[in-house]
Order: structure tokens, then C-alpha cells, then sequence
């Protein structure tokens, strides 16, 4: 099974290359499961056309319990994504993170991947933070693979190597490790070079460049991804390129 953490400096644009992906991995005849690990809840805005699903949290809050059926806290979107939110606590009364732990604790619970048998589960997780609860989904097995969004701006490039850093400290415990960068354009000056010199340094490859384009914007006005909204544009066949290259990947791990 495909399973990727994608993490990147906030408002990096992770929950469009999450969605984006999880869009053209269904497109390609897998079933896809994708968690949103942010209390803002809009990782999966795109895949449902302003139908959005109940975050984990703010069910246990509404109703002082919680769900007993995945039907109360899953919706299925564009290409039978199923799309699921963590939410987070009241602000200002609690540990986002820790909202993250709680869910993912209650989706084992619910037998989540017994119930719907994804090929590909993606988790699009808050900020730059790799710590507690935020590191969850590269604990314990959830996810084996680490995506990092970045642009050449300053700020995005050291977050992407605080993530790297983060995640390499984990590799002695067998969690998950960084598969490579996906370049999120930003049409900063000298961009591309400062995006490979920190790949080179790194040692980490670029396996996705997302060119800057207002067709992102214009579909995600209609609730979409751009997989959805027009699947030949030039930025939707990148995000079909690197969906072709987790399915390749994830093939070959199986023989």
C-alpha cells in the first residue's frame, strides 16, 4: 500500500499537492483514502465541492462521545477519495496535536482500512512541526514515505530542511523517511536553482515540480482539484506523473 506523509512550511500549498495527488491516484483506478491533520479542516475542501466532512474533534465535542461508525466521520469525494479530518480542539484549550494521536487511535478502532481497503492513504499534516502528535503519521507505521512541499522562498526552504532533519531522526527506529521534495513554483527569483541546491545538499530528490498557474486557483474557486476540473492541462499531468511514480514504486516494493 502507498502511504505518505506530506509535510512543508504552513500555507505552502500541502493540502493542494495532497488533494491534487489523492485526485489523480483515484483518476488512476486506485482507492484512496486521505487524512487531513490540521484543526483547520480544509485538506480535503477540494474533493468535495463544498461538502465538507465532519472533523473527528468536533464530533467528540458536539456529541461527548465518540463516533462509533466511520460513516459519521468519513465522506467520499471526487474519484471515491475518502476524505477525513482530524480537526483540532477548542482554541486556546488544547494540543492540536493531540487531536491527531486521539484520531488515529479511534480510525484503528473503527477497523478504517479493513472497512474500505485503500491501495493509498495520504496524510497531509500541519505546518513545519515534527513533534508529538504531528509526527504521528510517520510513527507506527502510518505512513512509510515523507513528501516535502517547498518553493525557493527563504522561510520554505528552512522548514523543509527542519522537516528533513526531523525525519532523519527517526530513522533509527524504523519510521517513515523523505522520499523526496515536491517544488511548489512560487515564481520566486532564482527559484529553481535554490530549490536544487538545497536538493543537492540535501541529497534529496526532486520528484514533482509544480509550475505556478492561476488554473489551480480557478478550479479550487469551483471546489476542485485541477485533476478534476481539467485532467490535460500541463499542472495536472504533473500531479499524474508523480502518482504513476508511487503506484511503479509501490509495485515493485510488493515483488
Amino acid at each position: 500500500m502507498i502511504k505518505v506523509a506530506i509535510y512543508g512550511k504552513g500555507g505552502i500549498g500541502k493540502s493542494t499537492v495532497t488533494s491534487n495527488l489523492s485526485a489523480a491516484l483515484a483518476s488512476l483506478g486506485k482507492k484512496v483514502i486521505q487524512i487531513g491533520c490540521d484543526p483547520k479542516a480544509d485538506s480535503t475542501a477540494n474533493l468535495l465541492a463544498g461538502n465538507p466532512v465532519t472533523p473527528v474533534m468536533n464530533y467528540m465535542r458536539e456529541h461527548d462521545e465518540e463516533p462509533t461508525s466511520l460513516d459519521q466521520i468519513t465522506r467520499e469525494g471526487f474519484g471515491g477519495v475518502v476524505c477525513i479530518e482530524t480537526g483540532g480542539p477548542t482554541p486556546g484549550l488544547g494540543c492540536a496535536g493531540r487531536g491527531i494521536i486521539t484520531t488515529f487511535s479511534l480510525l484503528e478502532e473503527l477497523e478504517l482500512n479493513k472497512k474500505y481497503k485503500p491501495d493509498a492513504i495520504l496524510y497531509d499534516v500541519l505546518g513545519d512541526v515534527v513533534c508529538g502528535g504531528f509526527a504521528a503519521p510517520i510513527r507506527e507505521g502510518y505512513a512509510d514515505k515523507v513528501l516535502i512541499v517547498t518553493s525557493g522562498e527563504k522561510m520554505a526552504l528552512y522548514a523543509a530542511d527542519n522537516i528533513n532533519s526531523a525525519v532523519k531522526n527517526f530513522q533509527d527506529r524504523s519510521y517513515a523517511k523523505v522520499r523526496g521534495i515536491v517544488m511548489n513554483r512560487r515564481a520566486v527569483e532564482g527559484e529553481e536553482e535554490k530549490v536544487r541546491a538545497f536538493a543537492e545538499r540535501t541529497g534529496l530528490p526532486i520528484i514533482a515540480d509544480i509550475p505556478r498557474t492561476n488554473d489551480i486557483i480557478h478550479y479550487e474557486d469551483q471546489g476542485k482539484t485541477v485533476i478534476e476540473g481539467d485532467p490535460t492541462l500541463e499542472v495536472s499531468k504533473r500531479f499524474l506523473d508523480l502518482a504513476r511514480l508511487l503506484i511503479e514504486e509501490d509495485e515493485k516494493s510488493d515483488n
